[in-house]
């Protein structure tokens, strides 16, 4: 029997991604497109019932580190369980094309440093099947996912591929050493990347210690990138950045799109020193100024504090630079838990000095009580001062470190802390509120695919709408329709991928079927699911009825149906053609 359509969606409460109020309707999917939105009554050869609850645009994420993740997985988590169906690598200028072959120790030895990635789960996952960008996606083009990718080109493994050792030792590039990485970039964009990224905070450091290779690259360098993308007319700019001197930071991000004409984004964030600034508000407010004047800036914002897990299992913990603590590192887990339930080890351990490791920037976050909470489950990201490790302590009558010794042996030795890194300076989230609310923001910073044993913020999308929707408690909520808009059209639209991101007649048929009421963030776990036996934070999610992507159905119920539609989109989409719908648009775009 033929059918008229390959999917339905009956029933459901459209919440479309332009910020429009809720309606009502039935939706039609043809050929990976949305077909029809309205009363359908035709024959379909799969179906959804989607009665109680919202149907939304699949959500695109703009700042992931998938980029080695991709090369031996199909299911990209933690963020296929948080309705995420498009994602965006390449970003903070690393990743691993194009790249030498004697300088592939180098780049794992960056991704390490810089993104929390182990050394043995690159060396063991990482196929090194390309040298070039426009190889390394070809190999991903040959592959299948549970959501669409692309990146951007990042400017490290450039500089090193064109510099060598130079490169990564930051000396200037010359002139020829500018042309080779200007061809680099125009060779990538004619491929598919979806513009550049580069990196320009000293928290971005080689597992050795030394400041990513872009840290000091001059204006010229970074002007040579941008002319790049305005050669090939297309494509974005991405960069993170401190914020130490922010006029002549701000000065500079500017030239770069006058000159270029192409956007950007810069990662901002509320906090006293590197790629973070108490003068957030300034950034928002030049970013929001310079987009009234013509120039395409945003500011990549989150929608929670950035936070720290530590635990035993995890990269970071209050204890992890004690000596006698270190020397439990060779233990089987369950051997070391046991182990620090001997009251003499306790004090032994309690006695010692402990010095945050100089080449892990985050180490100094190992034992700031202050900013430090049990996280619960579910998880609880908004807690006041008062609920704080500190807190807790002086209420005790005992020490913050005995406190936090003894509540990470909970759970058998599985008990996880967390500390806010930033946008939590006054113990609320209402700065990350101003920040969203702010016309210079755009949604990022969830770094799915890094920081493997130090942050699970890939959930982000699920925060919004449980947090943010349904249940803050500590202040304002936010109107369900801005919160899908801002995690699909605006983040699609922020890196030109103009065909999702929207329900409407034509567009991708990426879409989420969610149980509002039902919809619970779990609190994060390590899994031991990496190349080499390598662990990383995850983070499931509960409520989510349906995940469609080209429409195929990828999740039913968070349970995997098998489905893989995801492809490598080759660079920015044209907005879609018109099928007949609410909405009217033109035009197309290319993947592969």
């Amino acid at each position: 029997m033929a059918h008229e359509v390959d999917l339905a969606i009956r029933g459901g409460l459209v919440v479309d991604g332009t910020g429009a109020a809720p309606f009502d309707a039935d939706i039609a999917i043809s050929k990976g497109r949305i077909a029809r939105i309205g009363k359908f009554g035709g024959s379909a050869r799969d179906e959804i019932d989607a009665t109680g609850k919202l149907v939304t645009p699949g959500f695109v994420d703009i700042h992931t580190h998938y980029d080695g993740q991709v090369t031996w997985e199909n299911r990209l988590l933690p963020s296929s369980h948080h309705g995420v169906t498009t994602v965006v690598m390449g970003n903070c200028g690393v990743g691993f094309a194009p790249c030498r072959p004697d300088q592939h120790d180098l780049l794992i030895q960056l991704m390490e440093g810089v993104e929390d990635i182990p050394h043995p789960v690159l060396v063991d996952g990482l196929p090194w099947t390309w040298e070039t960008y426009p190889e390394y996606l070809a190999v991903l083009a040959g592959r299948s996912y549970d959501m669409d990718i692309c990146g951007y080109v990042p400017h490290a493994p450039i500089r090193v591929y064109v510099m060598g050792q130079r490169g990564a030792n930051r000396e200037p590039a010359t002139e020829l050493d500018l042309r080779r990485m200007t061809d680099l970039v125009r060779e990538a964009m004619q491929a598919g990347a979806m513009g550049v990224s580069t990196s320009r905070t000293f928290f971005h450091r080689s597992s050795d210690g030394q400041p990513t290779p872009s840290f000091a690259a001059a204006e010229e360098e970074l002007m040579a990138l941008a002319q790049a993308l305005k050669d090939a007319a297309s494509g974005a700019m991405q960069l993170i950045t401190d914020f130490d001197d922010p006029e002549r930071t701000l000065a500079l991000l500017r030239r770069l799109v006058e000159r270029s004409g192409r956007p950007l984004s810069v990662s901002l964030l509320e906090g006293s020193y590197g790629p973070m600034t108490l003068r957030w508000h300034e950034v928002l407010d030049w970013a929001a100024d310079a987009w009234r004047e013509g120039l395409a800036i945003r500011a990549q914002v989150l929608g929670r504090a950035i936070g720290v897990m530590l635990g035993h299992e995890l990269t970071l913990n209050t204890f992890y630079t004690c000596d006698s603590y270190a020397r439990l590192a060779g233990l089987p887990f369950a051997e070391r838990i046991r182990a620090l339930r001997n009251p003499d080890l306790r004090t032994r351990i309690l006695a010692e000095s402990a010095d945050p490791d100089p080449t892990i920037v985050l180490g100094r976050l190992a034992r700031e009580f202050e900013h430090m909470f049990i996280l619960g489950d579910p998880p609880d990201y908004e807690q006041p001062f008062e609920q704080s490790i500190a807190a807790r302590a002086r209420r005790m009558g005992v020490t913050p470190e005995e406190l936090v010794y003894d509540l990470m042996l909970e759970r058998d030795g599985r008990n996880n802390l967390y500390v806010t890194l930033c946008n939590y300076e006054h113990g609320s989230l209402e700065t990350s509120l101003a920040m969203m609310r702010h016309p210079g923001a755009v949604l990022g910073l969830g770094d799915g695919g890094a920081h493997c044993g130090t942050i699970c913020d890939g959930s982000y999308p699920t925060f919004m709408l449980t947090h943010w929707v349904r249940d803050r408690r500590r202040g304002e909520r936010l109107p369900l329709p801005q919160v899908v808009q801002w995690l699909s059209r605006d983040t699609a639209r922020a890196v030109g991928l103009l065909d999702r991101g929207v329900i409407a007649s034509g567009y991708k048929a990426d879409l989420n079927v969610i149980d509002l009421g039902g919809l619970r963030l779990h609190a994060p776990e390590v899994v031991h699911d990496l190349p080499a036996g390598g662990r990383r934070l995850t983070q499931r999610a509960d409520g989510y009825a349906a995940t469609v992507v080209s429409g195929a159905i990828v999740h039913r119920e968070g349970i995997p149906t098998g489905a893989l539609p995801g492809r490598l989109v080759r660079g920015p989409q044209a907005v879609a053609a018109h099928y007949g719908g609410r909405h009217h648009a033109a035009g197309s775009g290319r993947a592969a």
